[in-house]
């Protein structure tokens, strides 16, 4: 078996590149929330955290975001207005199937916004 090359040049074999870590969603979250005016925040469990949900009443908005199942107390949310989410996801979900959104093929972002409200208006009438 044959050495490999960077092993023959240096003796010892370099480990490749590490890889950036992905950092959770809810890092984030403070804020992409800071500026917004919103009447409600709908996100999903993994949202839930109490130092999030502060940041969210702080700002007079109420939080629909279901608890997690190892919360010590159980918190009370609009079931009603969370499963409303859910058609939003699949809405997202159904509009990555073009092609031109998926892949953002639009340079200037007003034509771009323009084709995502057409694909919209057609999964909507589908």
């Amino acid at each position: 078996m044959r050495p490999d090359r960077t092993q023959a040049r240096s003796g010892a074999r370099t480990p490749p590149p590490a890889e950036p870590t992905a950092a959770p969603d809810i890092t984030q979250a403070d804020t992409l929330l800071q500026g917004i005016d919103t009447d409600a925040v709908v996100a999903d469990k993994a949202f839930d955290s109490d130092a999030l949900l502060h940041t969210i009443t702080g700002t007079g908005a109420k939080a629909v975001i279901p608890p997690r199942s190892n919360r010590s107390t159980p918190r009370e949310y609009d079931v009603r207005q969370c499963k409303h989410r859910n058609l939003i996801e699949r809405l997202f979900c159904r509009m990555i199937h073009f092609r031109r959104i998926a892949t953002r093929y639009d340079i200037l972002a007003q034509r771009f916004a323009s084709f995502v409200a057409l694909v919209a208006a057609f999964v909507w009438l589908a």
